[in-house]
Formats: C-alpha cells, structure tokens, sequence
C-alpha cells in the first residue's frame, strides 16, 4: 500500500524504508523513460490562493465557461486522498493549499496510474479548470499533470483533522530550528513569521530610501571591531597572513562616510558578537544603522517616532499591535523618561544617590538589588544595571530612555548640562529595547580620551570595553559635521512585529551547535 494513499493507515514506516520505497518508484519513473528532475518550466496562471479566493473572477463566470478555462497551477503534493477511479489530492504552494479533483476517464489510463504513484512532498504542476464540489469546496479539476520534482525523503507535512484544522507534524522546536526548510513545510505559521520579518525589513528600506538616505555597504572583515561594546569573532586571512575581526557593530565605516561628506547613510546588515545564545540574543543578528549629518538626538526621536508608526501600519494595517493584553500605540508621541528618573521611579533609588560608586552601592544594599553589587566595578554600569532590572519590564509603552552614563556611552556627545551623562537613548516597547541612538561625538580629542578610557577599563580585565582605534580618530580629524545616529536590531523588532516567542522563531536559520 502507498504511505500516502490512504490518512486512516495505522503506523507510518520507518523513515529508511519510506526513503527506498520512494527510491524504487524513481527507478521504475526512470525506466519509463521519465525524468522527475530533468529541467521543467512552468507557467503557472493561478496561485493556490487565487484559485480559492471567494472573490476570483471566474467565480463570476458560468460552468460552461469555466470549463473552458485552462488554469495552471503548481506545487507540493500535501494530500492523497484515491476513491476508485478518481483522486482527491492537495497541492500548497506559498500562497496557501487548492484542493484538485484527479478523474481516470478525464487523464488517462496511465496519467491516473501515475498520480496514484505520487508520494506525500512530490512537486507537480497541474493543468485544469475550477469548480466547486458538492461541499462547496473550490477545487481544480485537473485535465494533465506533470511531476516536476520527486521527493526522495517523507516531509513532515501537517495533517487535517475532521473539522478541517490542520495539525502540524514537526513540533521538536530542536529540530524545528535545526531544519527550518522542514518547519516551514509543515508549520504554516512559521512561514508566515519568517515572510512578515522580511517584509518588515522591506518596509524600512522603503521608508528610509523615502526620507533621502543613501544605502552603503561597509566592511564585515575589520582590523579593529569598534562601535558597541561587545567581543569579536576573529578569522585568519591567508594570502594577507593577518588576523581579522568581524565586525559587531556598523557604526565606524558609516561615519567615515559622512566625513566623505555622504550626509545620509544608513546600511542594513549582519553583524556578528561572540557572546551567549538565549531567546532574546544571538550571536549574529542582522542591524540597521543610520546617520544623519546636521541631526541631533531630538531629530532622530521624531525619525523614529514615524518610522515605527510606519512600519505598525504597513504591516499591521494600523499604528498600533496587541503585546498580550496590551495595545502598543506607536501612532502617539512617545514618552520622554531620564534613566535616573527612571530609576527613582521604578527603584525608589533618588538620582543623587547614584552620583558616585559608594554611594550608589550604599542603595543598592538599602533596597536589596538581586545581584552581586561588588562586581559592578563602573558606576555607569551599575546605573544601566538598575535600569534594566527595576526600570526596562515597566517600559509597555513606547519610550525613550534619555541621559545614558557616559562610562557606557564612549561614542555619544557628553550632556551639555551633566558631564557625566550623554546625548543618547534607547527606544523601548513591550518591555524590549528596540534601538539606540546617540547625538554622534565628533570632537576626535575628546573621542581619544573616551577610547584611552576604555583601554583602561579593558586593561582591568572588561573585554568588552571599546577598543582603541587609530583610524576613526584620524577620520575624525579630518572633521565630520555634527549628526545624529540611529541603530536597530531587527531581529529583535521582527520579535514585536511578529509576536514570535524566540529571537530564533523570527531567523530564517539560527545558529545551532552542530548535531553529530
């Protein structure tokens, strides 16, 4: 008995034995003189879902007519279901499943014995014309089909129940991500997060293109990683015989770029930060980083403000998202909140408390933070530690989160009013940070000092401190024109957009450890 011939067999056969199942029909195809893999174009005129939709044209027309009509249509063969001399099978393709109605005394003797002969995953194209069965059902009553590709290994399709629900048959989230090509077969929903991120992705370009900004490609291979505070893959050269770091962050090269006199840059790329995996980091990720010459941060705030309400209604049809039982509104001005305003808040920690390390660990034991303060060596670190622990899970509502230490800020103008703080803000919704942008330092002497301090700080042991780099200083001396810059992690805003669980639910293939 075929495996797909029938949804009521009792246990599937073991995976090697469907493979050599599947391997001798190839053969006997193969003898008949028929290559399932030979090269094969196909014109299709409909797609699953043009077929199906209630609002098709040929709905309009009569029986006779569209019995005249010859629809092509091409795809995955996802069911099988044989009734004597005729076969009800479903073919998928992107756009969603038609069901296709397969009758002996229509194709053929031999056409049938071949549809008969197909497995669950061949790929085939169908030519016909669409009725509706006595169900009501729009189908495609298929006149000629042809296999186009044979599948040699029994995909994990889904599978309907009696109410017409489709139950998936990969759910191992393991190997649901470790073979992604399986779980977009088989899991509708995954597909149609992945399609979405890349609509999103789409969308941003679009609007930046729009606002005037000119898209640039810049280094992966660096001889200094710079631009976040993050360690670096390293990867060997041969021919030059040098050591080369991939790059964590986009930031450098884009303002040489406006020291080259672009004034509107923005890249859109993958970067690469040799730290740990968990649902909400990775180590590759794909970033998008703008600068604006003669901006500063209050420009980039209204950028964001309509970037995000831009991206909401294009995707969404509106500028607002359900976050659980929350609505996102991305269409109203976002709030303005100072991180040790934040803190206060959130903390009960008063801003002249974190004015120096003492006194900022003398809080932290007042209200008993859950972490080990001695090892917060840096009051700006301590500082953002708080926020992140008290302040970020609070932040439902779109935000910026203004004033950053100037300790983890080494590349943002200092705070014309308090030298210890910067021109810098982090864009949060749904408890996520979703971007960071700065007022850019452009004085390269002070930039020098910022960099020395961070050697210092990468001396004392932190290897994430900013390393030194000679060339940007140089750049800079050259004189760049005051901007403002903007950078967002994707991936992470494809999580929002999407309301998938994992950074990896939203990465067409996330990175695994190897399985064997």
């Amino acid at each position: 008995m075929n495996e797909q011939n029938t949804a009521e067999h009792s246990l599937p056969l073991p995976e090697n034995e469907q493979r050599q199942q599947r391997l001798h029909k190839l053969e006997i195809l193969q003898a008949e003189g028929i290559d399932p893999f030979r090269e094969e174009r196909c014109e299709r005129t409909h797609t699953a879902s043009q077929l199906t939709s209630p609002s098709a044209p040929h709905w309009l027309l009569s029986e006779e007519e569209r019995a005249a009509m010859q629809c092509v249509a091409a795809g995955r063969l996802t069911a099988h279901r044989s009734k004597g001399k005729v076969v009800f099978a479903d073919i998928t393709d992107e756009t969603g499943r038609v069901q296709v109605y397969v009758r002996r005394d229509d194709v053929g003797e031999e056409k049938f014995e071949q549809f008969l002969q197909l497995d669950l995953g061949d790929i085939l194209s169908v030519n016909g014309y669409p009725f509706h069965t006595r169900t009501g059902e729009p189908t495609l009553h298929v006149r000629t089909h042809t296999l186009m590709a044979k599948a040699l290994r029994s995909a994990p399709i889904g599978k309907k129940d009696e109410e017409g629900v489709v139950h998936s048959g990969l759910t191992d989230k393991e190997r649901r991500y470790r073979y992604r090509y399986l779980d977009m077969l088989a899991n509708s929903d995954s597909r149609e997060a992945l399609v979405k991120r890349s609509q999103m992705v789409s969308a941003m370009r679009r609007f930046l293109d729009e606002k005037g900004f000119l898209e640039v490609e810049t280094p992966m291979l660096q001889h200094v990683a710079g631009g976040a505070a993050a360690r670096p893959f390293l990867t060997h050269h041969n021919a030059l015989n040098f050591d080369f770091k991939l790059r964590i962050s986009l930031e450098l090269y884009l303002k040489k770029l406006l020291v080259g006199g672009l004034e509107k840059v923005y890249e859109i790329g993958r970067v690469f930060r040799n730290e740990g995996i968990s649902t909400r980091h990775s180590p590759e990720f794909t970033l998008m980083e703008l600068y604006q010459a003669y901006a500063n941060l209050e420009d980039i705030m209204a950028l964001v403000e309509e970037m995000f309400a831009a991206l909401c209604q294009k995707l969404n049809g509106t500028e607002a998202l359900t976050w659980g039982e929350h609505t996102i509104e991305f269409g109203k001005p976002w709030q303005r909140l100072p991180m040790l305003e934040g803190i206060r808040t959130y903390a009960g920690i008063e801003p002249e408390e974190l004015a120096s390390l003492e006194s900022a660990h003398a809080a932290c034991r007042r209200i008993g933070v859950p972490f080990d303060i001695e090892r917060e060596t840096l009051l700006g670190g301590l500082i953002e530690k708080l926020h992140e622990i008290y302040t970020q899970p609070n932040l439902i509502q779109p935000v910026f989160i203004t004033d950053f230490p100037i300790e983890t800020s080494p590349l943002a103008k200092k705070h014309p009013h308090n030298p210890a703080l910067t021109r810098r803000f982090e864009a949060y919704a749904a408890t996520q940070e979703l971007g960071n942008a700065f007022s850019e330092l452009n004085d390269p002497l002070d930039q020098r000092a910022r960099f020395e301090e961070q050697m210092r700080q990468r001396a004392a042991g932190d290897e994430e401190a900013h390393p030194m780099d000679e060339d940007f200083l140089l750049a800079l001396e050259y004189g760049m024109p005051p901007a403002g810059g903007l950078g967002i992690g994707l991936d992470r805003l494809a999580l929002l957009f999407t309301g998938a669980e994992t950074l990896r639910d939203v990465i067409f293939f996330p990175l695994m450890r190897p399985e064997h």
